[in-house]
């Protein structure tokens, strides 16, 4: 996911793809723990999808309060 693909997107919709993210990195997570993972780097992909959605989160408050 590009960050110029989340600015176009709707607070609420990044709010349930924050929600999706987190969801995925826990199941992501239980298969490692498990030897199930087959790709490794997908979770390190999937933090930093999430701290981009947050990036753009924060952004936009900050944005409001001006």
């Amino acid at each position: 996911m590009k960050a110029h693909e989340l600015r176009t997107r709707s607070a609420e919709d990044l709010e349930n793809e924050l929600e999706n993210l987190k969801e995925n990195l826990f199941n992501q997570r239980s298969r490692s723990i498990l030897g199930q993972l087959e790709d490794s780097t997908l979770i390190g992909k999937i933090r930093k999808d999430i701290a981009r959605v947050k990036t753009e989160l924060r952004a936009r408050e900050l944005a409001s309060q001006k």
